[in-house]
C-alpha cells in the first residue's frame, strides 16, 4: 500500500497493492496493522480503531455532502468506490488550522482503486459520476444524529471544483444538504 499525502495534513491517498493475472485481480482493501504503520511512518498519529461501515449506491449525478461530525462522535472515514466511480472530497474545518476552509478532492473508481483517508475535522462529501456507484466508508465513531452537521457543497468560500457529470445540469442532493449552512455559518468543532 502507498500512502500519499495532500495538502491537507492528515488527510490521505492511498493506493492499494494490486495483484493482476489472467483470472482477475486481488487486493488487500484494510489491515489494519499495516495501515496505522504507514500513517506513523509518516509522522501522523494511529488513527482510531473502525467500528461501522456505511455502503451506498447513487445514480450519476448525486452528490452527498458535505457531512461531518460532532465530538463526542466525530468520525474519521477511509472511503473506497467498488462500482462505478466519485469525485471524493474532504474540507478542513479545523478552527484555527492553516489549512481551514480548504479543500482536496480525488476521483475514487473501482478501477483505479484509491482510497481516501479523512480523520475527524474534516468535512466530507462525493459526486457520483457514474450511474449506480458504490461508495464504502469505514468510520471511527458510530453514526450519531444529534452530532451530525452539514455545510454547503457549493459554499463559495471554499470553492470546491465539482466536475460536470454528462446529462447532469444540477447535482441531486438530499433536501438537508441543499438547506445546508455556509461554512462562516456552520456548528463547528472546538480545536
Amino acid at each position: 500500500m502507498k500512502l500519499t499525502t495532500t495538502p491537507l495534513p492528515g488527510v490521505l491517498l492511498i493506493e492499494p497493492a494490486v495483484f493482476a493475472d489472467e483470472r482477475g485481480w486481488f487486493m488487500e482493501s484494510f489491515n489494519e496493522a499495516r495501515f496505522d504503520a504507514a500513517v506513523c511512518d509518516l509522522g501522523l498519529p494511529a488513527p482510531p480503531h473502525f467500528v461501522q461501515d456505511n455502503h451506498s449506491a447513487s445514480k450519476a449525478g448525486v452528490l452527498r455532502g458535505l457531512h461531518y461530525q460532532l465530538p463526542p462522535h466525530a468520525q474519521g472515514k477511509l472511503v473506497r468506490v467498488v462500482q462505478g466511480s466519485a469525485f471524493d472530497v474532504a474540507v478542513d474545518i479545523r478552527a484555527g488550522s492553516a489549512t481551514f476552509g480548504q479543500w482536496f478532492g480525488a476521483e475514487l473508481s473501482a478501477a483505479n482503486h484509491l482510497q481516501l483517508w479523512i480523520p475527524p475535522g474534516f468535512a466530507h462529501g462525493f459526486l457520483a459520476l457514474a450511474d449506480n456507484t458504490h461508495f464504502l466508508y469505514k468510520t471511527t465513531d458510530v453514526y450519531a444524529r444529534d452530532c451530525e452537521r452539514c455545510i454547503r457543497f457549493d459554499d463559495p468560500a471554499i470553492g470546491i471544483q465539482w466536475p460536470t457529470v454528462a446529462g447532469v445540469e444540477v447535482p441531486l442532493v438530499a433536501a438537508k444538504d441543499g438547506a445546508a449552512p455556509l461554512l462562516a455559518q456552520a456548528d463547528l468543532p472546538a480545536h
